[in-house]
């Protein structure tokens, strides 16, 4: 099991829930509305009159074996349309929890 940390514009938002359901990866906390830039390209995302756009954020728990097919999708939605960005990080999970 991994964890995966997707920020994106805001614009991406219906179409990675609609992935996530594709793969059935059920379980995800969504922030919608943060701000932040990236640490190379794209657009800053403050929701400031000079940088107006929005990003947003999703961490779900996606079974081993799920993540290569996850991660393909996402950078595909980031290929098309690389201004406005899209980034997943993935970490392994213990497993303890409760």
């Amino acid at each position: 099991m991994k964890a995966v940390f997707i920020t994106f514009d805001q614009a991406h938002y219906e179409r990675i829930i609609d992935i996530l359901d594709r793969l059935s990866c059920r379980g995800f906390t969504a922030w919608q509305l943060v701000n932040g830039r990236g640490s190379s390209t794209g657009e800053p995302h403050y929701g400031s009159h000079a940088w107006p756009g929005l990003a947003s954020a999703i961490m779900t728990m996606v079974d081993d074996d799920r993540v290569p097919s996850l991660l393909d999708r996402l950078r595909a939605i980031n290929d098309e349309r690389p201004k406005l960005g899209l980034r997943a990080f993935v970490w392994p999970l213990s497993p303890e929890g409760v």
